[in-house]
């Protein structure tokens, strides 16, 4: 669960070091973001030979929290940072970067994130 000014890591090689949220879209009120949804995003500190470069607006999937998810067979995931893959658009819902690291949590799959999942070394 994150929320806006949470501060996110990259988990592509999109170009992104640090980003921070700046909208959460979903309901005109939703003051929290979980695993799966989208989320707008500024960059705060890119690498100068990245697609992705400083102070850029980015939608961005969130894929991993730090607070505990509860899944639907009463189990709880949760990770030790909180990151998300930078995507192109949320209707085809693409990567930017080529590569995915670290854990991706399973309820991506559920929400149509299958490229990203495809590319995620485990998913959990």
């Amino acid at each position: 669960m994150v929320q806006r000014r949470t501060k996110l890591a990259a988990a592509d090689n999109s170009g992104v070091q640090l980003m921070t949220i700046i909208h959460i879209y979903g309901a005109s009120k939703q003051k929290f973001a979980r695993l799966g949804d989208i989320v707008q995003c500024v960059v705060k500190k890119a690498d100068p030979q990245g697609v992705v470069k400083d102070d850029e607006l980015v939608k961005v999937v969130v894929v991993r929290t730090r607070k505990e998810f509860k899944r639907r067979d009463g189990s709880y995931i949760r990770f030790d940072d909180n990151a998300g893959v930078v995507i192109d658009n949320d209707v085809d819902k693409n990567p930017r970067g080529t590569r995915v690291f670290g854990p991706i949590a399973r309820e991506l799959k559920e929400k149509g994130f299958d490229k990203i999942v495809s590319m995620a070394p485990e998913v959990y």
